[in-house]
């Protein structure tokens, strides 16, 4: 039977959390397990493309020209680590082109229906906002992946991520759920650490993964090299934490949203 993807967006409207990070490296850590995957890049800063290796300055179609309807997703994807939907500078003008169209929401969910049966895993690199390019990414998945900062001041813009969310399953998609918090910039060795891991908890339940993403000097390098961290370092920490976040992620939800409520474990 073909297969039909798994759509995972991965938000967080405040920025410096590892999404980039995550999406790359758990993208990697899924196709090691024997899975197809594609990211996308919906970040008009291009981390995720540059991540690996995409020259963005020189990139003649992007996502910007696939959420405007003049490509499609065919013509974007280039096969690097995982295959790549790459984004340049003009996705940043992507909020006001689609303005006006009708069913501006539902662009990239659009885009990617003939795409969706080439793979096993889509993950959705979103930009630190909660605009459009964030909606359509809502609109588009059925889960979100929350990484969060384990400090207190990254907690407080969780409610209005569970807000937007709210809207958009009321309003244009309604099976779409936070599957999985992710606590990323873990240090275990502080008290404010090990304490912002419990305030997750307390207020997500069964929602927060077992994994704990640290702090390491790897993911800066990573990059600069046009790698994600488990090619860069395969046998390091950094590889281990995203291999074992990628087998939490391939043994289903750990949670469904309850409006109000801290979540309940997933039938």
């Amino acid at each position: 039977m073909p297969r039909n993807a798994r759509v995972l967006a991965l938000a967080n409207q405040k920025g410096g959390v590892a999404k980039t990070t995550t999406t790359l490296n758990l993208g990697v850590a899924l196709k090691d397990m024997g899975a197809r995957v594609l990211a996308i890049d919906l970040d008009p800063q291009s981390n995720l493309s540059m991540s690996q290796g995409v020259d963005v300055e020189s990139l003649s179609l992007g996502m910007y020209h696939v959420l405007t309807g003049t490509a499609t997703m065919s013509e974007i994807i280039q096969a690097r680590e995982i295959d790549i939907a790459p984004a340049g500078i003009e996705l940043a003008g992507a909020e006001l082109a689609l303005s006006a169209a009708i069913g501006r929401e539902r662009s990239l969910e659009r885009a990617l229906r003939p795409v969706r049966q080439l793979y096993d895993y889509i993950l959705l690199d979103t930009p630190p906002s909660l605009g459009l390019l964030t909606i359509n990414a809502m609109v588009a998945a059925e889960g979100v992946i929350v990484p969060v900062q384990c400090e207190y001041l990254s907690l407080r813009g969780l409610a209005q991520l569970r807000q937007t969310l709210l809207q958009v399953r009321e309003n244009l998609n309604p099976t779409v759920d936070i599957v999985g918090i992710l606590p990323t910039m873990y240090d275990g060795r502080t008290v404010h650490g090990r304490e912002a891991v419990q305030m997750i908890e307390e207020s997500f339940g069964e929602r927060v993964y077992r994994t704990r993403i640290g702090k390491t000097i790897r993911f800066a390098e990573a990059p600069v090299e046009g790698k994600s961290v488990i090619r860069y370092d395969p046998h390091g920490q950094a590889a281990r934490w995203y291999r074992q976040l990628a087998r939490e992620v391939a043994a289903g939800p750990v949670g469904v949203v309850v409006p109000g409520g801290a979540g309940k474990a997933a039938a």
